[in-house]
């Protein structure tokens, strides 16, 4: 069998494409899946995600570090703080030709994508008459809605480059950047048309942002129950994105900016709903988001117990407590989750 390395090597050479390598890899799930005996349990790897294949990403993410700030640097002596995020934008697809189109690198691929993202965002605020500060966008007063347009401009012209840097280079965060640039500009758009509305309903609109975020992974994540190709790769940066999106907001609107057990009991039933949800479709992000919610409702509780002093260890030892017994658990709750649902979506969902 051609271990993971040679085919990774190959892609790096030229002598596969990352589109052929995906094809081999779903063909292999189908003959795997057709292989295994009736009644044999279908085995199913926990999320596999590479940011680094050996030292020499963490080395080469350095210099690009290091280069990019120069680039920055003197670009804005020479020609201003526009020059500074055009520059970084052209430097930043010219080293992914390399880096992450030739040597197919991680770390250094997610740095650049991620900058060149963010350069596109501040080049294109500034060109719709926003404001740019320190290393990123202005984060524009939503319930103000002349300072919310370049928002959506920039919003827009942010998802182009992005989908344009996909096409090129097949990286599967490109997408969830692509629809983060998409959801500035539908906060943006909202805020121009109706300033006043959104100022009393931006956490709705981000718990629905983040639900069609949600969504979307999903679709992604059904189309690939195996998790064999890059469609579940997609997936990972789609419920990482959607998470925050959904966590955040839902939980402010509960707990009311009040903090005693009348809001942190609803902010904790939440939270172990959204546990469920995640065991289901078994991906950690949502309940991740949620730990730090968890931890602020506990420790309130803890502290209307009257055990003053005691909130920070008990509260961190309740929640190291609950991760590890749902990680040991993890896969036995899957089997009995997936076994109340219908058979069709269950089969859908990634196996235990």
């Amino acid at each position: 069998m051609i271990g993971e390395r040679t085919v990774s090597v190959a892609v790096e050479r030229g002598i596969i494409t990352a589109g052929q390598l995906d094809q081999l890899r779903a063909l292999e799930s189908e003959l795997g899946a057709a292989a295994t005996e009736p009644g044999a349990p279908v085995s199913h790897e926990d999320e596999r995600l590479r940011f680094v294949s050996g030292f020499g990403d963490i080395f080469v993410t350095i210099g690009l570090a290091l280069f990019l700030t120069a680039v920055a640097y003197f670009a804005e002596d020479r020609f201003g703080g526009a020059g500074r995020w055009v520059a970084l934008v052209a430097a930043c697809w010219l080293l992914a030709e390399y880096f992450t189109r030739r040597r197919r690198m991680a770390l250094p691929s997610l740095v650049l994508l991620v900058v060149f993202a963010g350069s596109v965002m501040a080049a294109a605020t500034l060109l719709f008459g926003g404001r740019v500060f320190g290393l990123g966008p202005w984060a524009p007063d939503l319930a103000d809605g002349s300072s919310a347009l370049p928002l959506f401009g920039a919003g827009l012209v942010t998802l182009g480059a992005t989908f344009l840097h996909y096409l090129r280079f097949r990286l599967p965060i490109t997408v969830a950047a692509g629809t983060a640039a998409l959801v500035a500009s539908v906060l943006g758009l909202a805020a121009t048309l109706a300033p006043g509305l959104l100022a009393t309903a931006l956490q709705p609109l981000l718990v629905a942002c983040g639900l069609g975020v949600f969504a979307l992974a999903m679709w992604f994540d059904m189309s690939d129950p195996q998790r064999r190709t890059r469609r579940a790769d997609i997936a990972f940066w789609l419920h990482l994105l959607a998470a925050p999106l959904i966590v955040h907001p839902l939980f402010e609107g509960l707990a009311g900016g009040g903090r005693g057990a009348i809001a942190a009991l609803p902010v904790l039933l939440t939270f172990v709903v959204l546990g469920g949800v995640a065991v289901l479709i078994d991906r950690r992000a949502l309940l991740v988001s949620g730990l730090a919610y968890a931890g602020y409702a506990f420790a309130a509780l803890v502290q209307d117990s009257g055990l003053y002093g005691l909130e920070t260890p008990l509260t961190l030892l309740v929640l190291g407590a609950f991760v590890l017994l749902l990680s040991a658990a993890w896969h036995p709750l899957r089997r009995v989750i997936l076994s109340l649902l219908p058979a069709e979506l269950a089969r859908r969902l990634p196996q235990p």
